[in-house]
């Protein structure tokens, strides 16, 4: 990208900064996600519900739904890639759940064997993948609602993901390296060694050039998807990279830590485009599927309550004079 580009996208954050509060839980938030067409947004909380926003005329964010159904803390959540009623959570009750947000039921509920703590969906829609606590990932047939396969791995898996064709499933492991798997056979065909210290997180750029991973290291590398090389490392955060996301473009990616910032950097150069302040640290990025807006959830406190989370969703990109 030239500077003239990165330029036009500074400008365009310099008029398109504000950032919008959304009350949504009474506990800390722990994931937030899109949905494809980027009507709905998705929040999961230790206090066990998840809710539901909808945008309206691109800048009118609304309260639409809470769901409730767990009995533990919604770790992770994740939407269909092309249904956007379709939602799945993971939580630490045992259990993943469906939902169609044209309902505020859960249309199915799968047991699986452990607290869970990282959920993703098949590019193809067909299944759902989820990790637990005790590195054991399961993946369920989302037509049938049944397991289909169960893999316990020896080492610590911290996120999962497939790759934009299905075709590969990633992990990222507490020794630092990246599992790369051939799918749906499981046959173990890569081992990066991404980092010296605990690899975190895993994201895939939408238009399927790279992936980024963050780690224990305060570094965010940017992959080759073809070559499984590293390009470069970014390193303007100081605390373990704890979340990820492209922008839908692939132009933008997003990071953030314990640091009080998200770093926002522009992908193929890695140079800072802007950056997003923070009272607190920030454990869940999320762009839009259309437009340069990101939310993200933070372990905010009560302005008046310092022992109580906020549990507060919230929305960047969004224009001043709105």
């Amino acid at each position: 990208m030239s500077n003239k580009h990165i330029h036009d996208i500074q400008k365009h954050f310099e008029k398109n900064n504000r950032i919008k509060e959304l009350p949504a839980h009474s506990s800390k938030v722990h994931s937030v996600a899109w949905n494809c067409d980027g009507r709905k947004l998705a929040s999961g909380s230790f206090d066990k519900t998840v809710c539901i926003f909808s945008l309206e005329r691109d800048t009118r964010l609304g309260k639409e739904n809470t769901f409730r159904g767990h009995s533990d803390s919604v770790d992770q959540l994740c939407w269909h890639p092309s249904n956007p009623d379709h939602l799945a959570t993971a939580s630490g009750d045992k259990s993943v759940r469906m939902w169609d947000c044209r309902s505020s039921k859960s249309v199915a509920t799968v047991n699986t064997k452990g607290e869970n703590i990282n959920i993703c969906w098949s590019p193809n829609g067909h299944t759902i993948a989820v990790g637990n606590k005790e590195d054991l990932v399961t993946f369920i047939d989302v037509r049938s609602h049944k397991v289909k396969v169960e893999e316990q791995f020896k080492f610590e898996v911290n996120e999962i993901s497939w790759n934009n064709e299905g075709d590969l499933f990633f992990l990222t492991s507490g020794n630092g390296s990246i599992h790369i798997l051939n799918y749906p056979d499981l046959k173990l065909q890569y081992v990066l060694n991404a980092h010296p210290a605990n690899c975190i997180c895993i994201e895939f750029d939408p238009k399927g050039k790279y992936f980024a991973t963050g780690s224990a290291d305060a570094l965010v590398s940017l992959w080759d998807m073809n070559e499984l090389v590293c390009v470069r490392t970014l390193s303007r955060l100081d605390w373990p990279v704890r979340t990820l996301s492209f922008s839908h473009d692939g132009k933008l990616l997003a990071s953030a830590s314990e640091d009080l910032c998200i770093d926002i950097a522009e992908t193929e150069t890695g140079e800072k485009v802007t950056e997003v302040p923070c009272e607190s640290p920030t454990f869940t990025v999320a762009w839009h599927p259309k437009r340069y807006l990101l939310a993200f959830a933070c372990d905010d406190k009560l302005k008046y309550e310092r022992e109580r989370d906020a549990g507060t969703v919230k929305v960047f990109g969004l224009p001043n004079d709105s």
